[in-house]
């Protein structure tokens, strides 16, 4: 495979991630459950890949059920990842929400840290200062009329902890087995928190128009391109620039907000966004990479 396919799909994977947020705004809108959306997306997501492993996973890269559980684990903080992003989502706009996710920057950089027991470099602690100088000017906090609702700030920062713990979680896992294999661990895994956290709220507005209408979309482009598009194009462009590449969600969410739902971004967010591209790229191409891929 030549680096251009491995670029292209890389970006494919990182707009697809992008485009989640306005279409379950979009849902919510139309009167369906938080819950019953992230249950429909992800058990979508769980029949298609054990489907795709069934038929094109090699038995030779199947993992063992001990890899199988340990994936399931990882896959966990996956489902609360979209569930708080979701809900973020109910309460903010899509523009801030995606930048609160985007805070698994310094946070991975952060559990990094802890995990090695060592302080953090200066080049790390240059690129955290550069994320949230950007977090303060894409959000607009610095404007005197700013406000939003406390809820969408807890939901979106618990999104960002769930997924900087599922990111450095799952890349250590079965690394070797097939994509398919580990994808349909990691989604079972997050279906079952999906399954634990709301429980008989999924059933509030379950139901098949809302599969037929937003399920195979979310499923899709949230749980099923985005892992086989990151496992086909990160191991050949490296995971510096396929970390900057995957930076693309952020203007992908934020065009497609504006464009479907109308949303407004001043010049102020949209420097800040651009400021927190910058802090990705300083990070990964200038500074010493993490181990965590930023999606």
């Amino acid at each position: 495979m030549n680096k251009l396919k491995a670029v292209l799909y890389v970006a494919v994977g990182a707009a697809s991630y992008g485009v989640l947020a306005t279409f379950v705004k979009v849902a919510t809108g139309e009167g369906y459950a938080t819950g019953a959306i992230t249950f429909t997306q992800f058990a979508t997501g769980a029949i298609v890949l054990f489907t795709l492993d069934l038929l094109w996973g090699r038995s030779a890269t199947r993992g063992n059920m001990r890899q199988a559980l340990q994936l399931m684990f990882a896959g966990s903080s996956l489902g609360l990842t979209s569930t708080f992003y979701y809900l973020s989502v109910e309460y903010l706009p899509v523009s801030v929400s995606i930048i609160l996710l985007m805070q698994t920057i310094w946070m991975g950089i952060l559990a990094d840290a802890v995990r090695e027991k060592r302080l953090p470099s200066l080049s790390q602690l240059i690129t955290v200062l550069i994320v949230l100088l950007g977090t303060v000017l894409a959000t607009d906090l610095s404007s005197a009329g700013f406000s939003w609702d406390m809820r969408g700030l807890l939901f979106g920062l618990l999104a960002a902890g769930c997924y900087t713990f599922a990111m450095s979680a799952s890349n250590r896992i079965a690394v070797t087995c097939n994509v398919f294999f580990r994808s349909k661990y990691l989604v079972t895994g997050g279906l079952i928190a999906i399954l634990a956290y709301w429980n008989v709220h999924i059933f509030d507005s379950l139901s098949w128009h809302l599969e037929w209408r937003f399920g195979l979309f979310l499923g899709l482009f949230g749980t099923v391109l985005p892992p086989l598009m990151f496992s086909k194009g990160f191991p050949i462009i490296g995971l510096g620039w396929g970390s900057v590449l995957a930076a693309i969600e952020i203007p992908v969410s934020i065009g497609t907000a504006c464009f479907f739902l109308g949303e407004e971004i001043s010049l102020t967010q949209l420097l800040g966004c651009i400021c927190i591209i910058a802090g990705i790229v300083f990070h990964h191409v200038w500074a010493k990479p993490v181990t965590m891929p930023v999606a």
